[in-house]
């Protein structure tokens, strides 16, 4: 699917809780929009549940986000986040799979795609992928309404700690959807057939 394609096509509300039958019928190359709860994730959180660390909430149902964010004192005893930039997802998917079935997912979201385990995941458990904006950390922040919580912040620091955040109006593109559909292989094969005709002419 072409990006025009893509940002032609009607915007999905997701609203927290995600239910499976909302997610299944979402298809790869469509627009959400994301309301409600999520909460952030990078790899010592991914190899924490990967491994069978306990959540100390829960995720089914639920909305997982890589993310580091930028989170300050609010001055209240709250906090407040001032860039929410999506982080490369690949980087989870040793772990991914595992996280997906333990907890019941029904989204991930980050930026650049996913492999063939999370694909398979999705399509067994009824969950998405969801491709971010990169470079629109700031953008994102606005939809953020407020912070719920946060864990593991001592353990892992507070760029590798979970944020629940509570959002209003994320927008994001279905990059692998629970059919088994991926736009990360379609852009590979059809790069692989214009580098084979340019290897042609040459």
């Amino acid at each position: 699917m072409t990006l025009e394609k893509t940002m032609k096509q009607e915007l999905r509300l997701l609203q927290y809780p995600f239910r499976e039958e909302t997610i299944r019928s979402l298809t790869a190359g469509g627009r959400v929009v994301i309301t409600g709860m999520l909460h952030t994730g990078r790899d010592r959180l991914h190899k924490y549940l990967a491994e069978g660390g306990k959540c100390p909430v829960s995720l089914a149902e639920g909305g997982l986000f890589h993310c580091g964010p930028v989170v300050m004192p609010d001055g209240s005893g709250g906090w407040s986040v001032r860039a929410a930039g999506p982080t490369t997802s690949m980087r989870e998917e040793p772990y991914m799979a595992r996280v997906i079935e333990g907890q019941g997912l029904r989204f991930v979201m980050g930026k650049g795609g996913m492999g063939a385990s999370t694909r398979a995941a999705c399509q067994r458990c009824g969950c998405v992928y969801l491709q971010a904006v990169g470079g629109a950390a700031a953008v994102i922040a606005t939809k953020i309404r407020r912070v719920t919580g946060v864990w593991f912040l001592e353990e892992f620091g507070p760029t590798e700690a979970m944020w629940g955040l509570e959002c209003d109006g994320i927008e994001a593109i279905v990059g692998i959807d629970a059919k088994g559909e991926s736009l990360y292989t379609d852009v590979a094969a059809a790069s692989r057939l214009k580098l084979d005709a340019l290897l042609d002419v040459r």
